[in-house]
């Protein structure tokens, strides 16, 4: 029988449990996928603490992206058996074998495996939301990409440099700073060299950053407000350095404004967006333009250990779990 994690009990990731599930038949409208690889991404972390905004019921099992190959369809039209797709949840993907609505399928890209198709559209599709749909980055505009040594920042700095912006990357680690310049950033600053806030003044000849890219939060994003130009964007991603604060004498002088990024919850809003998010996302791939940085990829039965590689800031882009 195939194997899944399974969150019974709220808390850290020790807590989850490897078990054995009995496949369900399919009923029609209904895609049956062997799962390849699973991306680890934060939320799953902050979903089985019961942190997230999304609370699925007990049991469930965490993971909102994996890719595989389809091998079983029931009454649907446009999908094959055999079909290499990554695939889109709220939940589930950490599993041998997922069932789902074809429309939660997309094409692999041909040049990419199943661990980097399971590490794209997480990471990816929310840069793609923060800079175009979000902060309209313009070419030649100055983007602060803060976390830039982990998934959403690397994606961050592919898509800057695809837009024409000039790219300051901010990571923790010369290691992370080195991927981050392989992906395009024009110019590198480790956080514990400088204060980053004055690094970019310098940069920038005193002007500041146009958008900032933060899913870092805390004081990152209260000193990124010191180092903004006017007019600049602040793209809230996260918090996994805690919740910041806005100053809003700093907001105010600036003529800046503090956004919001939700890409999930904004393509199930608007379905338009989301497709052209992907279309475009797909195209860049196909072209070789954008791919996921994996710095590991381990078996499922290491979940824990995969999920802990990003709470302890020692992942570089991405973790996937591979089947």
């Amino acid at each position: 029988m195939p194997k899944h994690v399974i969150c019974r009990e709220l808390g850290p990731p020790e807590k989850l449990r490897l078990e054995t599930f009995a496949p369900v038949p399919l009923v029609p409208g209904q895609v049956r996928v062997a799962v390849r690889a699973a991306g680890i991404n934060f939320p799953d972390v902050l979903m089985a603490a019961g942190e997230y905004q999304l609370k699925p019921e007990l049991p469930f099992t965490p993971g909102v992206e994996a890719a595989g190959e389809v091998t079983e369809i029931e009454g649907v039209s446009g999908v094959d058996v055999g079909d290499r797709v990554i695939v889109k949840l709220r939940d589930g993907a950490y599993a041998e074998e997922v069932v789902v609505a074809p429309s939660q399928l997309t094409p692999l890209p041909k040049n990419f495996d199943e661990a980097e198709g399971a590490t794209f559209l997480a990471a990816h599709g929310t840069a793609y939301h923060a800079l175009v749909d979000r902060a309209q980055l313009m070419r030649g505009e100055v983007l602060l990409v803060h976390g830039a040594g982990g998934g959403v920042g690397l994606a961050a700095v592919e898509i800057g440099k695809l837009l024409g912006a000039v790219v300051i990357a901010a990571a923790s680690s010369e290691e992370k700073l080195a991927v981050a310049k392989a992906k395009g950033a024009d110019h590198l600053v480790l956080y514990g060299r400088e204060p980053f806030r004055d690094a970019v003044k310098r940069i920038t000849d005193g002007r500041g950053a146009d958008a900032v890219f933060d899913p870092v939060g805390g004081e990152i994003f209260e000193n990124s407000l010191r180092c903004i130009a006017w007019g600049a964007r602040i793209l809230v991603i996260g918090f996994t350095g805690g919740i910041g604060l806005a100053r809003t004498n700093l907001l105010m002088i600036k003529g800046a404004s503090v956004l919001g990024v939700r890409a999930g919850e904004a393509a199930r809003k608007n379905s338009a967006l989301g497709e052209e998010r992907l279309k475009t996302l797909l195209a860049w791939a196909a072209g070789g333009h954008v791919r996921p940085h994996i710095s590991h990829r381990l078996p499922l039965e290491d979940y824990a250990q995969a999920m802990r590689l990003l709470i302890d800031r020692k992942a570089i882009g991405r973790v996937a779990l591979v089947m």
